[in-house]
């Protein structure tokens, strides 16, 4: 699933570690209150539109589908020579460049195109966009014991965070919010001692269907906090 295809976020965390008082079940029942008040998310169908910034490239638009209810996942991404689309329905995927089937083997070959790519992308979106709700989901091994730590001035829960090897073989830390348990960011390890992967950052909200969902996501490495890109998602 699309956990070992993302990254993660580790901070020179000025770390002064109190043991919060929560448990990580308790914490993430609280942080999934605070996105989800009503439990929309089993069956959240809404389109997330977003921009991606980058420091070195030209601005990209996306756009995300997401219905969980029917079980449908579509992207779309906007590029200079066209528009490629991933379409997976109850299971079965699909890939259209500029809305057909066939894919030239140049496009193929420049936008990493392969048979699983649609299930890859619908694993990553949904996990990205329907966080901390996702955490939820079975294979996930929420850790007990949680800090307080002092995060780049922000005082955070950190959370721990592993998953069975079928689901992704990462290590994942969340950071939520320790007055109203909004989740701050998150990041993953491949190799924790390698201090390998990224981090995410969020900044503000949107609402879509009373789920409150991160509109700024800021990426960086963790080796050297150097930063990738930032997702700015519009409420349209």
């Amino acid at each position: 699933m699309l956990v070992k295809h993302l990254c993660s976020f580790f901070f020179c965390l000025s770390v002064f570690v109190v043991h919060a008082q929560n448990s990580g079940a308790d914490l993430l029942a609280k942080s999934i209150t605070y996105h989800d008040p009503m439990g929309n998310w089993s069956t959240f169908n809404g389109q997330l539109d977003f921009t991606v910034l980058r420091p070195d490239a030209p601005n990209g638009e996306r756009s995300v589908l997401i219905n969980n209810k029917k079980e449908k996942f579509h992207f779309k991404a906007q590029y200079e020579e066209g528009a490629l689309e991933y379409e997976v329905i109850k299971g079965k995927a699909t890939t259209r460049w500029n809305g057909s089937e066939n894919i030239p083997k140049d496009i193929a070959a420049k936008y990493r195109v392969t048979e699983d790519r649609p299930v890859m992308y619908r694993n990553y979106y949904t996990y990205l966009y329907g966080m901390p709700m996702k955490l939820k989901d079975p294979g996930t091994h929420i850790y007990p014991d949680i800090e307080i730590v002092n995060f780049y001035g922000k005082s955070c829960y950190k959370m721990k965070v592993t998953y069975d090897p079928t689901v992704g073989k990462d290590t994942w830390y969340f950071y939520f919010n320790t007055t109203n348990y909004a989740l701050e960011a998150y990041q993953f390890f491949k190799d924790e001692s390698k201090n390998d992967g990224e981090y995410i950052l969020f900044e503000g909200l949107e609402l879509f269907d009373n789920i409150k969902i991160p509109k700024d996501r800021k990426w960086y490495y963790n080796k050297d906090n150097k930063y990738l890109a930032t997702d700015v998602l519009s409420n349209r």
